[in-house]
């Protein structure tokens, strides 16, 4: 792998080109790593052996623990299966504390034979240091209920925090973040949908991105996402002024990534 340099993405293992990167330089890391549930991707076995899976696992956050700074953030987003066991390995094996266990609810979900829809998604919100981490709340906070139906004078007049389950609807406006609402309101990425790409078939909505690198970054700062996909989190990043680095380890997808980074114009944003 060549020499790693910020605001561009590599075509290679994540695990190989994280120890490039020195110790505590990494603001944010947001993965979405293969959830070994079988899918087919170009060049990537998902059906590991449940242990094989759980040290791999182990590997690459170890590298994202090291390479954070002591007050920075790592969003994981996992499937039902190894959900919890992802969880312990961060919190119990490589001391990561967990902030926040995010379900992400969306219709539209993925049809599952002789078992309930796929719907959802975790997010682990973890950071290194319990008491000092980026969270710009101010950023993302929405109207209470207090301010839209009873007009409450106590109402914090900034609004309140969203819930910790996002509900994600495909009638809603294209990245509406419901304004009048506690919960996010974006769909899955589907195939209707402007924003799909069409050359990955798990595509993470710009507007998850959006809202974890606008709470847990600040402009000009560092974010990093260990498996590329289809690049939203480079693609976020860039347009809100963070430096990004990214790995991918499908020649195919880390090129498809490299144009669509290439279509943002410089200073673009949402």
């Amino acid at each position: 792998m060549a020499v790693i340099k910020w605001n561009a993405v590599y075509n290679g293992d994540c695990i190989e080109g994280m120890r490039e990167l020195g110790a505590g330089s990494v603001d944010l890391a947001f993965a979405d790593p293969p959830f070994n549930i079988g899918y087919k991707y170009d060049v990537y076995h998902d059906k590991l052996k449940d242990k094989e899976y759980w040290n791999w696992s182990k590997q690459w956050m170890k590298e994202v623990y090291r390479i954070l700074k002591p007050d920075g953030t790592f969003w994981l987003a996992i499937g039902d299966e190894y959900a919890a066991e992802l969880k312990i390995i961060a919190t119990r094996k490589l001391n990561f504390i967990c902030r926040s266990w995010v379900i992400w609810y969306y219709t539209f979900g993925v049809h599952c034979k002789q078992k309930f829809t796929r719907s959802h998604t975790h997010l682990f919100h973890f950071v290194k240091n319990a008491n000092q981490f980026t969270f710009n709340d101010d950023a993302i906070r929405i109207p209470s209920a207090r301010q839209l139906v009873y007009n409450d004078k106590r109402a914090n007049p900034k609004g309140r925090l969203p819930d910790n389950t996002w509900i994600l609807r495909p009638q809603e406006l294209e990245r509406e973040l419901g304004s009048e609402k506690d919960t996010w309101l974006i769909s899955r990425v589907c195939g209707t949908f402007k924003e799909r790409e069409g050359w990955h078939g798990c595509q993470m909505p710009e507007a998850i991105l959006e809202r974890i690198i606008t709470v847990s970054s600040c402009p000009n700062e560092k974010v990093l996402d260990p498996f590329l996909g289809s690049g939203t989190t480079v693609v976020v990043a860039k347009k809100l002024g963070r430096q990004f680095l990214g790995f991918e380890l499908s020649k195919e997808y880390w090129e498809q990534c490299q144009k669509r980074l290439k279509e943002i114009p410089e200073n673009s944003s949402f």
